[in-house]
C-alpha cells in the first residue's frame, strides 16, 4: 500500500524533527538525532507529529469524506485543526506557519478558498509543500489541481511549482522502478517543459541540474526552495530510509518539515517494511493513521 508507505514516512520524519526544530546544524553535529526523542523544542512526548502531518491527514480525511477534492471542505478541516486540535494526537495545535495561518484566517473572513493563499514573494514558505503528498496517490491528478490545493495557503507560483515537482517525483516513485536520481530527473524534465517562460525556474536550478552534493551549500530553513533542496540532498546522499531521515533532520533549522517531506518520498521509494518498526511503534495513535490510509487507498483505487 503506497499510501501507507508515504504517509507513515512523512509522519515519522515529522516526529523525528519536532523535538529539535530551530536547532542549529552545528549543535546537531555534536549532538545528532539518532532515534525518536521527546520534549525538546515544544515539550511534547516522543512520537508527536506537528502541523506537517496534521494538515496532510486533514487533506486525506476531507478527500475521503467528500469523495473528491472540495476546496471549501479542505479549508474547513484546516480550521478544525487550528481551532480545535483536530488531527493532532493531544488536541494541541502547537505549531503552524504565518503564511498558512493567514490563508486560513482569510477563508474565515469570507474569502474564496482559491484566493486565500499569499502571493507575495515572502509567502514562499514550505507550508503547502509539507501537506501536499496525498495528492500524489490520486490517479490522473493534474497540475492545476495541485496548484489550487497549494494556493489555499500558498498562492505564489514558486510554491505551486514546488508542490507540482514534489508530486511528480512521488508519482514517478509510485509508478516506475528507477533510481532516486532518475525519478528526480524525469520529474524535473516535465516541470521544466511545463513551466518554461514562467520566470520561476531559475529558483529550481540546483535541483534540476544535480548540484546538491555538498552539505555546506544546503540551507534547511523554512523557505520552500531551501527545504526542497535539503530533501533532495538527503535522498541523494543516502541509500536507505533510516539514513535519509536522520540526514534530513540533522541538517537543523526546520527539522520537522524537512524530515516530513523527505520521509514521504523515502517511504514511497523504500517501502513501509524498511521503516524501523520501533519508530512506528513510538508514534501515539498511529493506528488511526493506518485506518485512514486504508480508506484513502480505497478512494484512490476507485478513481482508476
Amino acid at each position: 500500500m503506497k499510501v501507507k508507505d508515504g504517509i507513515c514516512g512523512l509522519i515519522i520524519g515529522d516526529a523525528l524533527g519536532v523535538p529539535v526544530e530551530f536547532t542549529s546544524r552545528e549543535y546537531l553535529k555534536e549532538n545528532p538525532v539518532t532515534d525518536m526523542m521527546g520534549y525538546g523544542t515544544y515539550n511534547m512526548p516522543p512520537g508527536t507529529w506537528s502541523d506537517d502531518s496534521s494538515m496532510a491527514i486533514a487533506t486525506m480525511a476531507s478527500i475521503v469524506n467528500r469523495q473528491g477534492i472540495d476546496y471549501n471542505d479542505l479549508m474547513c478541516e484546516f480550521i478544525e485543526w487550528v481551532d480545535n486540535g483536530k488531527y493532532t494526537q493531544y488536541k494541541d495545535t502547537f505549531d503552524y506557519g504565518s503564511t498558512t495561518i493567514n490563508g486560513i484566517y482569510n477563508y474565515k473572513s469570507g474569502r474564496n478558498p482559491l484566493e486565500c493563499g499569499g502571493t507575495d514573494g515572502r509567502d514562499n514558505g514550505n507550508g503547502s509543500l509539507m501537506r501536499i503528498l496525498p495528492l500524489a496517490f490520486i490517479p490522473g491528478i493534474d497540475y492545476e489541481t495541485v496548484e489550487n490545493v497549494s494556493g489555499l495557503t500558498h498562492g505564489h507560483l514558486r510554491s505551486k511549482i514546488a508542490c507540482v515537482l514534489y508530486i511528480e517525483i512521488a508519482k514517478s516513485m509510485i509508478e516506475n522502478d528507477l533510481s532516486i536520481d532518475e525519478h528526480i530527473k524525469l520529474a524535473s524534465d516535465k516541470i521544466e517543459d511545463y513551466y518554461k517562460g514562467s520566470g520561476e525556474l531559475h529558483h529550481f536550478y540546483r535541483i534540476f541540474n544535480d548540484k546538491l552534493d555538498d552539505a555546506d551549500t544546503i540551507k534547511s530553513g523554512g523557505y520552500v526552495i531551501d527545504t526542497f533542496e535539503s530533501v533532495i540532498y538527503s535522498l541523494k546522499t543516502t541509500d536507505n530510509f533510516k539514513d535519509a531521515l536522520l540526514t534530513a533532520v540533522n541538517l537543523g533549522s526546520d527539522t520537522d518539515t524537512v524530515g516530513a517531506i523527505c520521509g514521504g518520498l523515502a517511504g514511497i521509494f523504500y517501502g513501509y517494511e524498511e521503516i524501523p518498526i520501533y519508530w512506528i511503534d513510538a508514534i501515539p495513535k498511529i493506528d488511526r493513521v493506518f485506518e485512514l490510509c486504508e480508506r484513502y487507498e480505497a478512494y484512490c483505487d476507485g478513481c482508476l
